[in-house]
């Protein structure tokens, strides 16, 4: 089903909040003419709002009745109304009672207190109130949603990272780039948050308006061998000190390309590869270009391709290149798992070919992905919580995760102490 952006007023194909357009059905004649909106629930689930919500503010703005509660998920509005029309409305309800009224940015939460409604963003850490001299407001305050007794994950997770943006403390300031610590209490120069935005969604907006991305998530089939006869083989092709750093899947290899070192992710690393020493340095290799370069290539929604961006976009300096490539990597991965897993495994493999000495920085490195969201806190957990012959020797994976322990840690007490809170709240 077609997809537009949240905040329809924004053209930037790669702008992370989206939602399906509204679906509408006319049914019945003259009097009892009605409409139906086929997909509402899945609307508003986009929203994080309730559905009631939605189509009572419809109600409101059509004065016309609506059902608020129906057992069968069919949401009706009396008369005839077509959905580019409702779609215009639904632009005023995100307005009004979604998005934050400082960063505009859509992942808010409803607070009910004293009679006011409140949109806590998770973005910025800003508490904005609802004007409640609008009818819905009044809607609102007389039907609650009941309390559950605990956040969900997402909820929690949304929690945490808007009081680590903010230094620890919730001012409402907005202000996203605090010094902040890194998980052994140590503080850490190296950890740059880049804007939303930034060049690179500038560019997006210019040259990527129409391009359609999918993510294609398969069966958990793959493998790599890393015996020392296929890694030497799927080296052989690979120029100059190109061969030591890039190692690509084995077993699946002639899916998109050739094989034997000669596949589609070759042929992308090498051109990266050409490009920075033509231009002086991987850092100056632009996203947009790899970008055409993937998709010339076919393989721009690829987990693969991951793999190859980790290998020869990052090198010893990874934790500062991180921040300047994390918009670019979050269109490539989105929410997929496999290619979150993808960039654990490129980046294992980037650590190995550094050396023992580098192991240290998995730390800062997952740090940086959770913050910037390339990875979520079920991937990583169960990425550390076992080592795999995936991507490096199992030995060195074993080292690597063992490094990592001070963030994993860090992440499960830090979900630990959310609950507590939520259960003394509770209790109060």
């Amino acid at each position: 089903m077609a997809t537009v952006n949240v905040r329809r007023d924004v053209t930037d194909a790669f702008y992370r909040y989206k939602m399906e357009k509204l679906q509408t059905k006319i049914e019945g004649k003259g009097n009892g003419i009605k409409t139906v909106v086929v997909n509402l629930s899945s609307v508003a689930q986009s929203l994080a709002r309730p559905p009631s919500y939605v189509i009572k503010y419809f109600g409101f703005e059509l004065g016309a009745q609506t059902n608020i509660d129906p057992a069968d998920d069919r949401w009706i509005i009396n008369g005839a109304h077509d959905s580019a029309k409702l779609q215009d409305y639904l632009d005023g309800f995100i307005n009004k009672f979604v998005l934050c009224k400082k960063c505009k940015n859509p992942e808010t939460d409803v607070q009910i207190k004293d009679g006011n409604i409140t949109l806590d963003c998770k973005a910025c850490g800003q508490r904005t109130a609802v004007d409640l001299r609008l009818k819905l407001s009044g809607f609102i305050l007389k039907n609650q949603p009941k309390k559950s007794g605990k956040k969900d994950k997402a909820e929690r997770k949304a929690a945490r990272k808007a009081k680590q943006q903010n230094g620890g403390k919730d001012n409402g300031s907005g202000d996203d780039s605090p010094d902040q610590a890194s998980p052994n209490g140590e503080a850490d120069k190296h950890l740059e948050y880049a804007s939303d935005d930034d060049e690179l969604t500038r560019k997006f907006k210019t040259e990527a308006q129409n391009i359609d991305r999918e993510i294609e998530v398969k069966d958990e089939d793959w493998a790599v061998d890393m015996s020392e006869e296929a890694v030497k083989a799927r080296q052989q092709s690979l120029p100059g000190d190109f061969k030591a750093k890039l190692v690509l899947n084995g077993e699946d290899d002639d899916e998109d390309g050739e094989g034997g070192g000669n596949t589609v992710y070759d042929q992308l690393g090498e051109w990266i590869q050409a490009q920075a020493e033509e231009q002086g340095g991987v850092e100056k290799v632009d996203d947009i270009e790899i970008y055409k370069k993937a998709k010339e290539l076919g393989i721009e929604t690829k987990h693969r391709t991951v793999l190859v961006l980790v290998q020869t976009l990052f090198n010893e300096n990874i934790k500062t290149q991180i921040p300047k490539r994390a918009a670019f990597l979050k269109n490539i991965i989105g929410d997929s798992e496999r290619h979150q897993k993808a960039l654990l495994g490129g980046t294992e493999r980037l650590l190995a070919q550094l050396g023992k000495d580098h192991y240290s920085k998995i730390v800062q490195i997952l740090q940086l992905y959770y913050h910037h969201d390339l990875i979520s806190e079920d991937v990583v957990t169960k990425w550390g919580s076992k080592a795999s012959k995936k991507y490096v020797d199992v030995s060195v994976s074993k080292k690597i995760r063992k490094a990592a322990e001070p963030f994993l840690t860090w992440l499960a007490e830090a979900e630990s102490d959310e609950e507590e809170d939520d259960d003394e709240d509770d209790e109060e």
